[in-house]
């Protein structure tokens, strides 16, 4: 199946607060886009050492690497999960969700960083399969997702955004105190 290239988002098609992620994402094809976020992901959190990635924080309050990573995976199912229920056409609002409540059940520092690159791998790869095989018509197909009004294509380039933003926290804000 050739995939089709929704072309990029306009306003209105998702959250304005998700603007800063739908800026992270360059082009206008999307599964290209989470292809390559994949690889540089992986290439740059693979060289850090366990401990550090389940201790290291650049604040108080603020999460861990691992935790980054298990919010990031957590995040990219529920967002595929919206993007599937809208392009089958179910108008079914869908509830938002506690990030912070998340990320304390998630248990992320006790696992290890290879354990959660592997499956932020296989999540994004189905992220990947699930948009590649979208048919054209459902891109634009709208639903209300964390009382806001949204369509597929929107939700798409907030997945392949949000993952964008937190990797760059990560190189600014973590990596460059972070040896590995």
């Amino acid at each position: 199946m050739t995939p089709s290239i929704p072309g990029r988002p306009d306003p209105g098609e998702y959250p304005s607060y998700s603007q800063i992620y739908i800026d992270c994402v360059k082009g206008a094809d999307i599964c290209a886009a989470l292809s390559q976020q994949l690889e540089s992901t992986l290439a740059l959190l693979s060289r850090i050492d366990d401990t550090v990635a389940g201790t290291f924080v650049y604040a108080p309050d603020k999460w861990t690497i691992k935790q980054v990573v298990g919010h990031i995976i957590d995040t990219e199912r529920i967002f595929g999960y919206r993007a599937l229920r809208l392009a089958r056409n179910d108008s079914t609002p869908l509830p938002g969700f506690d990030q912070d409540n998340y990320v304390s059940f998630a248990a992320s520092n006790g696992r290890s960083l290879a354990s959660l690159l592997d499956e932020f791998s296989y999540v994004r790869q189905g992220t990947i399969a699930l948009f590649r095989t979208m048919p054209a018509d459902a891109w634009p197909r709208r639903g209300s997702a964390n009382d806001h009004s949204v369509t597929v294509r929107g939700i798409a380039f907030q997945t392949g955004g949000h993952e964008a933003h937190h990797t760059r926290i990560l190189r600014e804000r973590y990596l460059p105190e972070v040896k590995s």
